[in-house]
């Protein structure tokens, strides 16, 4: 067993060369720092630390965002220990070699930036060494590290307000769920980069500092060296130890020089919206003015006696050349602008040619704006979160995912009233005082609190505005206390149960599937081979009329296959998935111990309404006489109200052909109303009749 975690395990090792090649790097560098290198190989690792330099100093130029190359710090990191090591390496080799030392490309590079030879190449090339340290040290570095320090501290501080102008597309419904995950994402990344950057630049200080350290040590240790050790002469120790230390020196500092600069642009790009180059391109590009009056300063300068005209008039041409290009440019955008617009205006006048209407919102949330603050989050409202959350749980509880619910200001209500519109057709409306309290009495209050009498916006109970002081003696009085978002959000959970049907489309429905699909898809298939999309929409659409959750999908799915083939009538198959779903709607009415009190309708009254039967194309109805129909809901009514006096819920049950008429026949009068079928009782559920419904006389 234990040989066989052990191939596993160098298996995987086998199968990331990338990460096998980074670790094997990585312990070459630590080694490279104790064990002597040849010198063909330091040239090697020389050439390659900078290619590598050059590479990522191209890389930032291409990337179009700071945080597209997030790896960035850390290779920061790695350079500069890379570029550290092989200091050592060559320290080493040209002390302990001297005037043999042979490492050629350290000696070219010296001769090549020198550029001559004697002690006025090694005068030249130390003043070109220092200057560059100096342009590191005290420009790019400095420079580089203080805006890393900066965009960290701004790009934290601004975190939070990131997070919530997220947060509020969201629930405004300008932007998806995943949208908004991946906006936080990448607001997370943002801050996780900046944040190493500010501590990855100290590395480009102290290797400054390092590398002055060992040029000093090069050059004095090795002229004791040479002449102590190798009983050289003082010019030949002088000479040979200069020599080779301006060379190192320039090869260790033009990686570093290129990697500080990469440093600086990348922390100065935060909000780039493209590559540097194209930046470059578009915003050198905005004004031809600018080169035309460039042009005309270099042709004025060219006169003026001592300057260079040879050199002024050509670059004055080019750029006289660029302004008058980009001035053309200029002058069509703005003539195809004006054309654009004259076409826009003439379409304006035709009739024919109106944009199409643009879809309404499926939910809305209207506010006054006197109810503006609770969607604040700046002042601490929590009314966002909690629609957020209503969404969640309805996905949990009834299987459907609620769209996006647009809050919107309209100033055509009353500064404290609102508004909740489904499809553009308010579905309820409401009155918050604001910095009040809504005391709502459930029943069996046991003294009267003074308040500002009203309703319950969702329910309609009797209720009371009260004020901050008087919130504690109307809870121990029996009142149910509630806050203004807590209203507006208890009365949104209740609409979309009662509104779920309206809220189900087609594109919902067809995502359902989709989504389903990917698990199940030979039940998604078979269903959708016997019934169209809008078939299934009317079964789901009849379920949730009547608060049956479709979350089993694969439950209703697997019956409209067993029983499309029979028929397609939607109030038949509505009936066939309850039965499918009879376990989870008998949990939903019984009680703790699994007890189910219904009231039963007399068989002669429930084979009159099954006799009433009439089939309509948006599913059967009973249509009984006037009369018999006002004694069916009288009776109804009285049966109803005897059980909810017993603290009861009031729960019909009746045949499977008597069940969608019944349900049919109260609707408008008891809206309400659970009415199941004998076929939805499940064997172990305990079925208990507390009376029945019969007409009177």
């Amino acid at each position: 067993m234990a040989d066989t975690t052990q191939r596993a395990q160098f298996g995987n090792l086998l199968a990331n060369p990338s990460d096998l090649a980074v670790a094997g790097g990585t312990i070459s560098v630590i080694l490279m720092i104790m064990i002597p290198v040849p010198t063909i190989l330091l040239d090697a690792l020389l050439a390659f630390n900078l290619t590598v330099s050059i590479l990522i100093i191209l890389i930032v130029l291409y990337t179009r965002k700071a945080t597209d190359f997030s790896i960035f710090p850390t290779m920061l990191l790695v350079t500069t220990v890379f570029g550290l090591a092989l200091n050592i390496s060559s320290t080493r080799l040209i002390l302990s070699k001297g005037s043999n030392f042979d490492g050629h490309l350290i000696r070219a590079f010296a001769s090549f930036v020198v550029g001559t030879g004697g002690a006025e190449g090694l005068v030249i090339g130390f003043i070109i060494f220092i200057v560059i340290i100096a342009v590191q040290a005290i420009v790019i570095t400095k420079g580089a590290t203080r805006i890393a320090e900066v965009a960290a501290r701004f790009t934290l501080d601004g975190l939070p307000g990131k997070q919530m102008a997220i947060e509020a597309e969201y629930n405004s419904g300008s932007i998806s769920e995943e949208e908004a995950v991946k906006r936080k994402s990448e607001v997370q990344r943002e801050v996780d980069f900046y944040g190493q950057m500010d501590g990855a630049s100290k590395f480009i200080s102290g290797n400054v500092k390092i590398a002055i350290f060992i040029s000093a040590v090069n050059l004095v240790a090795g002229f004791i060296i040479g002449m102590v050790l190798h009983h050289e002469d003082f010019n030949t120790a002088i000479t040979t130890y200069t020599s080779l230390t301006i060379g190192e020196g320039l090869l260790a500092q033009l990686p570093a020089l290129l990697v500080s600069t990469a440093t600086g642009i990348i922390v100065t790009r935060a909000n780039a919206q493209g590559t540097f180059g194209a930046e470059v391109a578009t915003q050198f590009s905005q004004n031809s003015r600018v080169y035309l009056i460039a042009a005309a300063v270099l042709a004025l300068m060219s006169i003026l006696p001592g300057f260079p005209w040879y050199v002024l008039i050509p670059m004055a041409a080019a750029f006289a050349f660029v302004g008058f290009r980009l001035a053309r440019k200029e002058t069509v955008a703005a003539e195809k602008a004006k054309a654009t617009a004259a076409g826009l205006g003439r379409k304006a006048e035709a009739p024919s040619d109106l944009s199409p209407v643009v879809p309404l919102d499926p939910i809305s949330l209207e506010l006054g704006y006197g109810l503006i603050p609770l969607v604040d989050k700046d002042k601490g409202a929590d009314l966002l979160e909690r629609i957020t959350r209503i969404r969640k749980e309805t996905a949990l509880e009834m299987g459907l995912v609620v769209p996006r619910i647009r809050i919107i200001d309209n100033m055509r209500l009353e500064p404290s009233e609102y508004s909740f519109k489904i499809k553009g057709v308010q579905v309820g409306r409401g009155l918050i005082r604001v910095g009040l309290y809504l005391a709502i009495n459930p029943g069996g209050v046991s003294e009267e609190v003074p308040g500002e009498k009203t309703k319950d916006p969702t329910f309609g109970l009797p209720a009371l505005w009260i004020a901050e002081e008087q919130r504690d003696r109307a809870e121990r009085a029996g009142y149910t206390i509630v806050d203004a978002p807590s209203i507006i959000a208890t009365h949104l959970a209740e609409l979309i149960k009662r509104h779920a049907s309206e809220i189900l489309g087609r594109q919902e429905v067809q995502s359902i599937l989709d989504t389903l699909k990917k698990d199940y898809p030979a039940v998604v298939e078979e269903t959708s081979k016997r019934l169209s999309l809008g078939e299934i929409q009317k079964v789901l659409q009849g379920l949730l009329r009547e608060q049956v959750s479709i979350r089993n999908m694969v439950a209703i799915l697997e019956t409209l296959a067993d029983y499309a083939g029979v028929t397609k009538d939607p109030g038949f198959l509505v009936e066939k998935a309850r039965q499918a779903l009879s376990r989870q709607i008998c949990q939903q009415y019984s009680d703790d111990d699994r007890s189910i009190r219904v009231l039963t309708v007399e068989q002669g009254l429930e084979q009159k309404i099954i006799d009433s039967r009439v089939d309509q194309p948006g599913g059967a109805i009973s249509a009984l006489e006037p009369a018999l129909q006002r004694q069916w809901v009288k009776a109804l009514t009285k049966a109803v109200q005897a059980v909810q006096q017993k603290g009861w819920f009031p729960i019909v049950l009746c045949s499977e052909a008597a069940r969608a008429l019944v349900k049919s026949s109260t609707e408008r009068e008891i809206p309400d109303l659970v009415v199941l079928s004998v076929p939805e009782i499940v064997v172990d559920a305990r079925v208990e009749a507390v009376g029945e419904i019969r007409l009177e006389g």
